[in-house]
């Protein structure tokens, strides 16, 4: 069993009614290797002034977990398969709405990997398949996470 941490900081703005509902949500995410982030909540979800377009928001870091966790699975059965990956990129897209419970939630998550490498669409398919079942992020949502491998 491994831990795995974040650190969230947040502290008021001097000009903050807090309140009110008039605070920023502008914070920091400090990771235990060492790397900060600037997070805000999401524009669609705060109002401009309260929160930052820059920043990532808890539904991007939600989308990008899922996203790196099967690239690094996708990368390691491609290793074993003797595979020389040369480049990976994914443009995933998560997809917000209400679950049967009535609450907001990522509803769905579209995975759309494109590995450069020596290999049929076939033999791709099946490594996509392997990482989607070892992801633990995967594993560890009721989201519905879908591959579509970009040849």
């Amino acid at each position: 069993m491994s831990t795995h941490t974040a650190d969230i900081r947040w502290q008021q703005d001097e000009d903050d009614h807090f309140t009110l509902g008039r605070y920023t949500r502008v914070h920091e995410i400090a990771f235990d290797g060492g790397t900060t982030i600037q997070a805000s909540g999401a524009p669609q979800n705060v109002p401009a002034q309260f929160s930052s377009e820059t920043s990532v928001d808890p539904e991007e870091l939600f989308v990008a977990s899922l996203a790196s966790c099967h690239m690094l699975w996708f990368l390691d059965f491609a290793r074993r398969a003797g595979l020389d990956v040369r480049s990976y990129r994914d443009q995933a897209v998560g997809e917000m709405g209400k679950n049967a419970q009535g609450r907001t939630a990522i509803l769905k998550v579209t995975l759309r990997p494109r590995a450069e490498c020596e290999a049929d669409a076939a033999a791709l398919a099946e490594l996509h398949h392997k990482a989607h079942d070892a992801c633990f992020i995967a594993n560890s949502v009721s989201t519905q996470v879908l591959v579509e491998p970009q040849v």
